[in-house]
């Protein structure tokens, strides 16, 4: 009898200890939702990532955009202005000039992609390709892209470190880089097909875009490396745009956004003499017509001797963001 009171004692103990567990974590999990965020007003997202071009909210998510200072606010362009691309073959330096041309002028730049991390971190107006944005953001190519536009900026990098900045961009992000097996993935011949491609991209959107009818303003990326403020105020007179020289001076201090991708060199050339031979002939091409548009010439006359060259020219893709 004794034994089984003993039990009974035991079983009655533990189911109180167990119930005034449960009561102590309901207590605290109430007073920890009545300190939290979740008590606090909802602000909509727009509000947040802000028509005033404030990035707090982009800011606390990531480390490096914390410490991202802003010119101005930022705002739209009212009354539109024309329709102006900014063109370039990927991983040209396209982000960087947007960042310093919004940096500058306090206008939103807009893109014809919908690229998300790029529309949360200091480009809201991904998407927007109207006149109420500086500049249009595209890597694409042909009549039909061109037509759209008033007049364009076409920035040219050179297509080696061009293609192995977009391969850098597709394998490890805005600002991450390849692993180096990623150029020797079966055999090479990965790594081979990407540079034929982006060889010819290059080239095709390059020539293509020479052969723009409306004003058209060449910006090379070395040239940028080598006088950038010069270069931003032929930029900001071609777009008949003035700003304040607090603000260019602004901009000047602050040159690098966050997806600036840090230097990390190969130890070895992933270029073999194959690939060479073609991307230098792609450049050649590309030389000969900026040549001929300087010279007042026609740029169709090269883009119709591509193929005497036994260029294949593939039928265009869009760039997928």
């Amino acid at each position: 009898m004794r034994r089984w009171r003993w039990w009974r004692w035991v079983v009655c103990a533990s189911g109180w200890v167990a119930l005034v567990y449960v009561f102590f974590l309901a207590f605290v999990t109430l007073v920890s939702l009545t300190n939290s965020s979740l008590t606090r007003p909802y602000t909509p997202p727009a509000e947040v990532v802000g028509a005033r071009g404030t990035w707090g909210w982009a800011s606390r998510r990531l480390g490096r955009g914390a410490r991202l200072p802003w010119c101005q606010p930022l705002r739209w362009r009212d009354p539109p202005g024309p329709v102006s691309a900014l063109v370039s073959f990927p991983g040209s330096g396209n982000t960087w000039i947007r960042y310093l041309l919004q940096q500058v002028t306090g206008y939103y730049s807009g893109s014809v992609y919908k690229d998300y991390a790029l529309m949360k971190n200091g480009f809201p107006a991904e998407s927007v390709s109207n006149g109420s944005v500086i500049v249009v953001k595209t890597h694409e190519w042909g009549p039909e892209m061109r037509k759209g536009f008033t007049r364009a900026i076409l920035l040219i990098r050179d297509p080696y470190l061009a293609i192995q900045a977009e391969f850098n961009r597709q394998s490890g992000g805005h600002i991450g880089h390849a692993q180096p097996d990623k150029y020797m993935r079966d055999g090479g011949r990965s790594w081979e097909r990407f540079v034929t491609n982006k060889a010819l991209a290059w080239m095709n959107t390059t020539v293509d875009w020479l052969k723009f009818e409306g004003p058209l303003h060449l910006i090379f990326y070395e040239d940028l490396l080598d006088n950038l403020p010069e270069e931003m105020r032929r930029i900001l007179e071609f777009l008949d745009l003035g700003v304040s020289e607090s603000n260019f001076d602004c901009m000047m201090r602050h040159l690098d956004g966050i997806y600036k991708r840090r230097k990390r060199p190969l130890s070895f050339d992933p270029f073999t003499p194959k690939l060479r031979a073609l991307v230098d002939r792609c450049k050649q091409m590309v030389e000969r017509a900026v040549r001929e548009l300087l010279a007042g010439g026609d740029v169709s006359v090269v883009w119709n001797n591509m193929n005497s060259l036994n260029f294949t020219l593939p039928p265009h893709k869009p760039v997928v963001r």
